[in-house]
């Protein structure tokens, strides 16, 4: 299972972004696409649309300075959790 891996961009993300038993968003930010967990990954539509919006304006990461050094955006959505595709 993917757990520890943002809805939206597939990162992992070492506190469960959705607390520890799946149902309790953290309402942490995600350092790479910017997503509130539980106020914009709440539905699978919501998070279609912020992956969209955000694959579309670049995938920028939202913390710039924790920007892996070869990252690989494709390899990285591989890591989306298989239910918010």
């Amino acid at each position: 299972m993917k757990e520890h891996n943002c809805r939206v961009c597939g990162l992992y993300i070492e506190d469960k972004p959705w607390g520890k038993d799946g149902l309790c968003p953290t309402y942490e930010i995600c350092p790479c696409c910017g997503v509130e967990f539980g106020n914009e990954d709440y539905t699978p539509e919501s998070i279609k649309r912020f992956r969209n919006n955000w694959i579309q304006q670049g995938a920028k990461w939202d913390e710039s300075r924790d920007k892996p050094e070869n990252w690989n955006l494709n390899e990285q959505l591989r890591d989306i959790p298989d239910d918010y595709l």
